[in-house]
């Protein structure tokens, strides 16, 4: 297939392009670029480039393509407070002009990077489900995002399928990490200072998943039939995927021994907490989404990144592992202007 990755340059599409590849599949990139020189290491992926703002999405840009995977978007929430407004033109305004010229260029499918972030603050003691749990988005990025899944979905027609995944948070290695991302933050944290931090008591739920589980997640939305996928959203996870933040440092303490774990517990019983069933994807998909990593395997690869690159405290801090960091800085130096737009 013929398939254009959004935000390929991202701390996601760094890794599921390479895997599009050895799959066969001819893959183009679009990306403005900003995290473009945020590697740790030369990933040796080379793909046909669009170097360009999702706002200026052009059909001449998605000729001959068969299916988009869309990841690209101002990634969190404290990158949706550095401009207001900008999360909706962005995220919401950007996605929506990407998939009605897809449906006119005649793209098959759109391949929907979503968040879980849409259930917002949730005090249901169960499993949150796709449909029948409460949507609650309170932050620019959650609403951006359930307001996109909702107007995708009245694009969907016979020849134009849409599918929308909500990654629970992502962990695991990428040419252009994030440490700026719980687990990754406290293995990270652990390997270059020797100590992890809690703030909390330990007891807020944190849904993770492993970044190349969540390509495979997307790649089984261009393989699955039509039938399972259509118009559809799936929370991505894997079997027992709710853990809690201190069963989160605890693996990164395992994947750093002798690292020092402490909760100072002065922010209490953090309200963000929250548990996503993972039923609809591990069962409807069975067959075309096969999760294969756990924390412990996880955490191990991080650490040997971070040894392959000679990681420091000074890279963990960064901004080149983190988001608003490196934005701020593009800013700064007259990168972008005032509308994250190449200057």
């Amino acid at each position: 297939m013929k398939i254009l990755v959004t935000g390929n340059q991202g701390y996601i599409g760094s890794v599921l392009v390479p895997m599009l590849q050895q799959k066969g599949h001819e893959v183009t990139g679009y990306d403005i670029g900003y995290y473009k020189d945020c590697l740790l290491y030369d990933d040796q992926v080379i793909v046909k480039q669009i170097s360009k703002d999702i706002r200026d999405v052009s059909m001449r840009d998605l000729e001959n393509i068969d299916v988009i995977i869309h990841l690209a978007a101002l990634s969190n929430d404290p990158l949706g407070e550095l401009v207001p407004g900008l999360t909706e033109e962005i995220n919401l305004g950007g996605t929506l002009l990407l998939a009605e010229l897809a449906k006119e260029a005649g793209v098959k499918r759109f391949i929907y990077s979503s968040s879980q972030s849409m259930y917002g603050i949730s005090t249901y003691e169960g499993e949150l489900d796709e449909y029948d749990s409460e949507k609650n988005p309170i932050t620019s990025y959650a609403i951006t995002k359930w307001d996109a899944e909702l107007a995708l979905n009245k694009l969907l027609s016979e020849d134009f399928i849409v599918t929308s995944f909500r990654p629970s948070t992502v962990f695991g290695a990428s040419p252009r990490l994030r440490c700026d991302i719980v687990f990754n933050n406290l293995v990270a944290c652990a390997y270059t200072t020797g100590k992890i931090e809690i703030k909390s008591d330990g007891t807020p739920n944190r849904p993770v998943v492993h970044v190349k589980d969540v390509c495979n997640a997307y790649i089984a939305g261009l393989t699955a039939p039509k039938e399972l996928v259509a118009g559809r959203a799936f929370n991505v996870g894997i079997p027992n995927g709710n853990f809690t933040v201190r069963q989160l440092a605890e693996a990164a303490q395992r994947a750093v021994p002798g690292s020092e774990l402490t909760f100072t517990g002065e922010h209490g019983n953090d309200a963000r907490t929250y548990r996503v069933s993972f039923d609809r994807i591990l069962t409807e998909l069975k067959g075309y989404y096969e999760p294969e990593w756990d924390l412990d395997k996880g955490g191990k690869e991080l650490v040997d990144l971070f040894k392959k690159v000679d990681f420091k405290e000074q890279d963990f801090r960064g901004k080149k592992t983190t988001r608003l960091a490196q934005l701020s800085y593009l800013q700064e130096i007259g990168f972008v202007n005032d509308k994250m737009r190449i200057s």
